[in-house]
């Protein structure tokens, strides 16, 4: 989701039940996810790995929140090596050491359940899997940092400390957002920031964390399709993404692979 003037809005706090929904949800995206993950090879196109999503999305008694999406026809994002985001499915053949971002969101039960991860089609490169390495540890460190009475600034802080120490670049021009009956909510989560700023963590809250990390530069540029997000340098990018709700004491995941496949696919 782009930077948007939009902390001011109101963060919406769930009742304990509402974890259930998102549960559910949650759980959903990631066995599309899975489901994908043994068709992801040399030789497949990308609208052939949309199709097989849609299919299970709808199979399972949910709706694709993308199709249809300002626009948007597919039920998938698939971002492959230097496309940092919103990569549009197609006639694109994936070639062998190519590594891919794709993204899902359903909807079940009017709760949206938001995940990505990065897949390789063959045999990655060391550089690429590095990449893949630091990308997922970034998430996980951001994730750490979720508990009440923390700031939005401490979970941009983990990710882009640990990312630079490790000579790569966090994308600053797309983030997390809040998530719930609603695709897009407050508060907007940069991978990026400051300890101890931003919106201060309450119970209830949910978001996703979703960080973009190059190789190269942090800059990106979109293409005239008005999706497709690149790296200016042409450099490799890698995201990973998860949905969470802040509890009592810390964070539950709702998006973790129900076949354990959440980690980078090597």
């Amino acid at each position: 989701m782009e930077q948007t003037a939009s902390e001011s809005r109101r963060i919406v706090l769930h009742a304990p039940e509402d974890f259930v929904g998102m549960r559910r949800a949650g759980q959903l995206a990631a066995a599309t996810l899975d489901m994908i993950t043994p068709h992801v090879r040399p030789g497949v196109t990308t609208g052939a790995l949309d199709k097989l999503i849609l299919d299970f999305i709808e199979a399972n008694g949910a709706v694709s929140a993308t199709v249809g999406y300002r626009g948007y026809q597919h039920a998938s994002c698939i971002s492959i090596n230097h496309v940092v985001c919103h990569g549009i499915p197609g006639t694109k053949v994936l070639m062998d050491g190519d590594i891919l971002n794709i993204d899902v969101t359903v909807i079940l039960d009017g709760w949206y359940g938001d995940t990505s991860r990065m897949y390789v089609a063959g045999n990655a490169n060391t550089k690429a899997k590095l990449l893949m390495d630091v990308t997922y540890e970034s998430l996980m460190r951001g994730i750490k940092a979720v508990r009440p009475g923390a700031r939005l600034g401490d979970i941009g802080h983990a990710i882009q400390s640990y990312v630079e120490k490790q000579r790569f670049s966090v994308v600053r021009d797309f983030c997390g957002h809040g998530i719930g009956r609603t695709f897009h909510a407050a508060p907007n989560v940069l991978h990026f920031g400051r300890p101890g700023e931003g919106p201060v963590l309450k119970p209830g809250m949910f978001f996703t964390i979703e960080p973009m990390v190059n190789v190269g530069r942090p800059e990106v540029k979109v293409l005239d399709d008005g999706w497709t997000a690149v790296t200016r340098d042409r450099s490799l990018s890698a995201q990973f993404e998860h949905m969470i709700g802040v509890t009592e004491d810390g964070c539950e995941v709702f998006t973790y692979s129900p076949a354990g496949l959440h980690k980078p696919p090597y």
